[in-house]
């Protein structure tokens, strides 16, 4: 009986810790952002892509999982690195979790690979904000004393 109470003591507060975590996810995802798919690459056919939001700020993109429980972002893109590759529609079972209005984008940032998939909105906000970025050249000067 004491360890029986024991076990029921522990799988309760770890129940409470899994419950903590799920609102803890669901108040960072509700903050808002942009809804995207993204998977990493290499992945096989129409493998590995997750549903997310993306959200900008002024030196990365972050990408949120809908289904992790991590209490950070899932992947962190930094705005100077990020290279744009190709753009295509979705194909094969792509179509299963995406329609035809989506485009999907291949990125690079640093040595990690990835794709991701935005409607035609979201693809403009994303393409301005990279696009957007300062040169890696330019620097403030210092007044003139």
């Amino acid at each position: 009986m004491h360890y029986g109470l024991i076990v029921l003591i522990i799988l309760v507060v770890l129940l409470a810790g899994l419950v903590a975590a799920f609102a803890y996810r669901l108040m960072v995802l509700r903050r808002g952002g942009t809804a995207a798919i993204m998977r990493v690459l290499p992945s096989d056919g129409g493998a590995g892509w997750r549903h997310g939001i993306i959200r900008y700020g002024d030196n990365t993109l972050v990408f949120f999982k809908l289904s992790s429980l991590r209490p950070g972002p899932d992947h962190r893109l930094g705005r100077q690195d990020i290279h744009v590759g190709d753009r295509r529609a979705p194909r094969d079972t792509e179509f299963d979790i995406m329609t035809p209005d989506i485009a999907v984008l291949e990125l690079s940032d640093d040595d990690k690979y990835f794709e991701i998939a935005l409607d035609r909105s979201a693809l403009t906000a994303f393409l301005s904000w990279v696009e957007s970025r300062p040169s890696g050249r330019s620097r403030r000067r210092r007044p003139a004393a």
